[in-house]
């Protein structure tokens, strides 16, 4: 595949992510800080972000195995979560958190345990597609900066 085919691949891919609601304006400013000088930093971020959120998840997880549910402590994890999960512009799963939260204000373990199963099945969808995203993100080669129309 030649860049301009790929190139429109990617802008392709890109879009559909922003049109399915994966993510949100706060991706567009990490791509903003992305120059010659750091160009892989979204990916690096982004990689970071799912190595970093993994432990959350896992101690959210033994959290929610715990009878009776210690809401406090729940809603803390998520908190942390719902923040990481933010500054990727990960608007699906910053959206369960917020729900997530919710239940936990309201004493609602159902409510949690429904919502983080959800939450884990957009936490891994996302995964999936930005890694698709960044394969072919490298095949394509640098990218001009991004910028902002006027």
């Amino acid at each position: 595949m030649e860049r301009s085919p790929m190139r429109r691949q990617l802008a392709i891919m890109r879009q559909s992510l922003f049109n399915q609601g994966y993510l949100d304006e706060q991706f567009i400013q990490l791509e903003e800080l992305q120059d010659d000088a750091n160009p892989n930093f979204v990916e690096e971020v982004v990689t970071l972000y799912y190595r970093d959120s993994a432990r959350l998840i896992l101690n959210i997880e033994q959290a929610l195995e715990r009878k009776p549910f210690d809401f406090n402590k729940l809603d803390g994890y998520m908190h942390q979560f719902k923040g990481s999960s933010s500054s990727i512009g990960a608007k699906k799963v910053k959206a369960e958190s917020t729900l997530f939260r919710e239940y936990c204000k309201s004493g609602n373990g159902e409510g949690c345990m429904r919502t983080f199963q959800q939450l884990k099945k957009e936490y891994a969808t996302l995964r999936k597609k930005l890694e698709a995203y960044f394969q072919v993100a490298r095949q394509a080669g640098p990218m001009e900066t991004a910028c902002r129309p006027n």
